[in-house]
């Protein structure tokens, strides 16, 4: 059976990493408020049905990208539900072909783990390499639903204060595409 602790509206007492610590830090530092959840691992998608059924959400999808020359990167945020088209979205933004970038960049420029990208991986992006790439569809929903930067922390936030207060904190600009 698959562990999901009760919503918390505090930070962990330990972190797991430091992309996690900073995540926690910054949001008390804004004065966001969160519900939270401790999970056993999850990787999918799939995984993620419960959370979102515990914490009354809708996880987002968020996917690595990086052009064929691995010198462009780019942090897909799209629903859950949909499945993703590289040609669709490289034709989107005029880009030759995107395609998933190394696992070991992953963890090297945005401090996750293949399972728990996120959007605060922003936060480590100080030279602002990687372009959030933001689905017109997720900026539509009430709340946002995503890791906290592992692949056993899951929180809710108003969207609003994603798109708007932490993109702004993060010093990143979201370009939003249809999709």
């Amino acid at each position: 059976m698959f562990y999901i602790s009760e919503i918390k509206n505090t930070a962990p007492e330990k972190f797991k990493t430091e992309l996690q610590r900073k995540v926690y830090a910054i949001l008390n530092e804004l004065g966001i408020a969160y519900e939270r959840v401790e999970t056993d691992e999850a990787i999918t998608m799939e995984d993620c049905v419960l959370i979102n059924d515990k914490l009354n959400m809708k996880m987002v999808k968020t996917l690595f990208l990086c052009n064929r020359q691995k010198t462009d990167f780019y942090l897909f945020i799209t629903t859950a539900d949909k499945p993703f088209n590289s040609k669709e979205l490289s034709n989107k933004l005029n880009i030759s072909r995107l395609s998933f970038a190394p696992a070991e960049l992953l963890e090297e420029m945005l401090g996750t783990k293949i399972g728990s990208a996120t959007i605060f991986s922003a936060l480590l992006d100080e030279e602002n390499k990687v372009k959030i790439l933001l689905d017109k569809d997720v900026t539509t929903e009430e709340h946002y639903g995503c890791s906290d930067g592992t692949t056993t922390g899951y929180m809710k936030i108003k969207t609003e204060c994603i798109t708007r207060d932490f993109l702004e904190y993060a010093s990143h600009k979201a370009i939003i595409v249809t999709v």
